[in-house]
């Protein structure tokens, strides 16, 4: 899987046209600095919480498909709301 496919399984499950979670075979730290980078991007605002927690990562391959299995809560409309209503 591309980068490019990695981010447009994350938006495709942020727009709730699936419920599938995006996890990351982390080893040895590899994606490390991508899972920063989201970290950062939460910290900023540029991704709501529960946006973050749709991607994870372990190094363990067991962990990854049990967790793979589980699927993320229906996502929030947020997409449809305008500027100001919370």
């Amino acid at each position: 899987m591309t980068f490019e496919e990695l981010c447009e399984a994350i938006t495709w499950t942020q727009l709730g046209l699936h419920r599938k979670r995006c996890g990351v075979l982390n080893v040895a730290g590899y994606y490390d600095p991508l899972l920063a980078l989201f970290d950062g991007a939460v910290r900023a605002g540029f991704i709501r919480e529960g946006g973050r927690e749709i991607v994870f990562a372990t190094a363990d391959p067991r962990e990854l498909l049990d967790r793979l299995a589980v699927p993320v809560a229906p996502p929030e409309p947020a997409w449809l709301r305008t500027t100001g209503q919370t």
